[in-house]
């Protein structure tokens, strides 16, 4: 882990129109470079909130025909910056995407993929029912990218309900976690804050979390308040329910100072099931 620097997350209010959502992502990147960030995150679905499974899956590219990706990559080497792609719908067969975080290095050069592992197949009490797994094939390999900052363990959205997965990338090494996402109005005004600080404390590490906000085009409601958490679990940074920008300064010898007050990375034990 290096010197101190500033993160920024994208708060979004994703449409189905994939070109309006890259500008109107583009220009709060851009923002968010003005205001110093070195490391820039959006959220998930950051190029498209379709109706559905379906429709989204219609208007998905495979990787090497996504219009988003070239644009996203020119925009980070113009600008010099760490860009975390927080999830694009990249097609990997006719019936099925995957839901695909990026990192991009400030030359413009994609250097880290992570497929979001755990898909949101929920009925809600709200009368909201999802089933990702019906059009999106699920990751399978946990991504701990490495950069000059330290290593980040890249996650997606309902990845943050599974802490066993952020317990084995700190261990390997991450000292920040991202969690770009859309979470539902119902599931975060219930537990969005609670298990972001919660990934921060029991593993020491910051986590940037950028999200989709407000009521979007096809009527879905995301709860917004994307948030940037420190490793003792203080909220640096918090937003509302609007696109906008929000950024805090990270210095990783906090990282260190946390593990070593709470050493618990250091004592997990071997037992047997009940």
């Amino acid at each position: 882990m290096t010197e101190k620097f500033r993160a920024a997350c994208v708060q979004l209010r994703s449409s189905d129109d994939a070109q309006e959502n890259i500008r109107v992502a583009s220009d709060l990147i851009r923002e968010a470079k003005s205001k110093g960030a070195q490391f820039i995150a959006t959220p998930e679905n950051t190029t498209l909130m379709a109706p559905d499974g379906g429709a989204k899956l219609e208007k998905s590219f495979a990787e090497d025909r996504d219009p988003a990706i070239p644009a996203f990559c020119s925009l980070a080497a113009m600008l010099d910056i760490w860009l975390l792609i927080g999830s694009l719908p990249i097609k990997v067969s006719a019936e099925k995407t995957a839901n695909r975080s990026y990192l991009i290095n400030p030359r413009g050069r994609i250097v880290a993929r992570y497929d979001k592992i755990h898909l949101f197949d929920v009925n809600l009490s709200s009368g909201e029912g999802y089933r990702e797994s019906r059009t999106v094939e699920g990751g399978r390999e946990a991504m701990l990218a490495d950069t000059p900052m330290g290593k980040i363990g890249m996650t997606v959205c309902y990845d943050l309900r599974f802490p066993q997965l952020y317990r084995s990338l700190a261990k390997a090494g991450a000292f920040m976690f991202t969690v770009p996402s859309a979470f539902t109005e119902t599931t975060g005004k219930a537990h969005w804050q609670v298990l972001l600080r919660a990934r921060a404390v029991e593993n020491g590490a910051f986590v940037i979390a950028p999200a989709q906000g407000g009521t979007h085009a096809n009527g879905r409601q995301t709860y917004g308040h994307s948030l940037i958490v420190a490793p003792w679990g203080e909220i640096l940074a918090e937003a509302g329910t609007d696109p906008c920008v929000i950024t805090a300064d990270i210095d990783p010898a906090a990282v260190t100072n946390a593990r070593e007050r709470v050493p618990s990375l250091q004592h997990d034990r071997t037992f047997e099931g009940p």
